[in-house]
């Protein structure tokens, strides 16, 4: 396999996907790569093995002058540093060779990929959940599909929307909604994000796919037609289609307007406040707010404290959950959103989303948080979003 650049961007990867069935991976310790420059000048380059339905990728990193062959090598048993297995080697979706802000002309050449070394049975983490693939076709009940509104019908940018495995249509009680924004388009040792809805865990992690929609958006930029995989697109159009889809959702499959809560990542934590709370019709419409490693007031990317605090006083749902973020940094911000606000810790430590698909304590109160969220909105009929 070859790659050749035609344009200057970030980023630059072919990818080899898995067959059906997937690679004969499961007890092999390690995926390794023969990578050549064939370019002029020196390459920054990253061999991933890509995980699927949740699960970190794992990759190897080098630079590469012009001429040089080296070998690189993913280990398929590596771990986060409390132990946590990344992936699962027999659920690999594909390899993928990537150059980082490559120059017009870069060319690696793929000598081959093979499998190495030998392991035992991977051992999967006791209660560990895995999301859902992602399907063409309609919204039904335990698929999770692309889903766009009807004003972006054929631009490419779309949501994922999950309908629950006990969804009904037309239940007289309406369904709790779990609103996700992603993080930011990131390949970095131990990161592997695509600033996609298709990235997205949390809600998964916190529904376990039963009682409630599970939707993860995207940010925009409407003027360009396309997802903004880095950064916020247009804030103002982020915060518009974010209500929208809401409605949406509600107005359409069932989902609860009283019960609506967002939750994030990354950027889709810092976006909570950032753009969640952008105005007072888009503030309007969260009962919680779920935010984890960020959040708004960091100063990452305008969102400045004295603006935080501003945005919080627009919040008018019940209470604030944190996973993995400082009380003492967070705190002009809680104050100012004047809600019970609860702080836990994961102990995964890393900058990844594994700690909401595995059976770990601080999973298990944000799951019984959002119960509680969802308990304490009442039964009723299906109730729109505000407008």
């Amino acid at each position: 396999m070859s790659l050749v650049t035609t344009a200057r961007r970030s980023y630059a990867w072919a990818t080899l996907p898995a067959p059906e069935g997937g690679f004969d991976l499961a007890r092999r310790a390690a995926v390794e790569a023969d990578l050549v420059n064939r370019g002029p000048h020196a390459l920054e380059v990253q061999l991933w093995v890509v995980a699927g339905r949740g699960w970190e990728s794992v990759g190897d990193f080098a630079r590469v002058e012009p001429g040089e062959r080296r070998t690189f090598s993913c280990r398929l048993r590596e771990t986060f540093p409390d132990g946590t297995p990344k992936l699962d080697p027999a659920r690999i979706t594909g390899l993928r060779v990537l150059l980082v802000r490559p120059l017009v002309g870069a060319a690696i050449e793929v000598a081959g990929f093979r499998g190495t070394g030998a392991e035992p049975p991977f051992v999967r983490p006791a209660g560990r959940i895995e999301t859902p693939p992602v399907e063409e076709g309609p919204p039904a009940a335990g698929r999770r599909v692309r889903h766009a509104l009807a004003g972006d019908a054929g631009t490419g940018i779309h949501a994922l929307l999950h309908l629950p495995e006990d969804w009904v249509a037309g239940r007289h009680r309406a369904y709790p909604v779990v609103v996700e924004c992603p993080g930011n388009i990131c390949f970095v040792p131990g990161c592997y994000s695509t600033g996609l809805p298709e990235q997205c865990v949390i809600g998964y992690g916190m529904t376990r796919g039963r009682g409630a929609i599970w939707v993860s958006v995207p940010f925009v930029d409407r003027a360009a037609g396309a997802i903004a995989e880095n950064g916020w697109g247009s804030p103002d159009d982020s915060a518009d289609s974010l209500r929208c889809m809401v409605e949406d959702v509600c107005g359409r499959f069932g989902g609860d307007g009283r019960c609506v809560v967002l939750t994030g990542f990354s950027r889709g934590a810092i976006a909570c406040g950032f753009i969640g709370l952008r105005d007072d019709r888009v503030a309007a419409l969260w009962r919680g707010l779920h935010c984890c490693q960020h959040f708004d007031g960091d100063g990452w990317n305008g969102a400045t404290l004295d603006g935080a605090i501003v945005r919080a006083g627009r919040f008018r749902g019940a209470s604030v959950f944190h996973t993995d973020n400082d009380a003492a940094a967070v705190r002009p911000v809680t104050e100012a959103l004047g809600v019970p606000t609860t702080f836990v810790a994961s102990g995964l430590g890393a900058h990844a989303v594994a700690r909401f698909l595995d059976d770990r304590a601080s999973t298990r109160r944000l799951r019984a948080w959002f119960a509680d969220l969802a308990a304490g909105a009442g039964p009723g009929p299906a109730a729109a979003a505000p407008r």
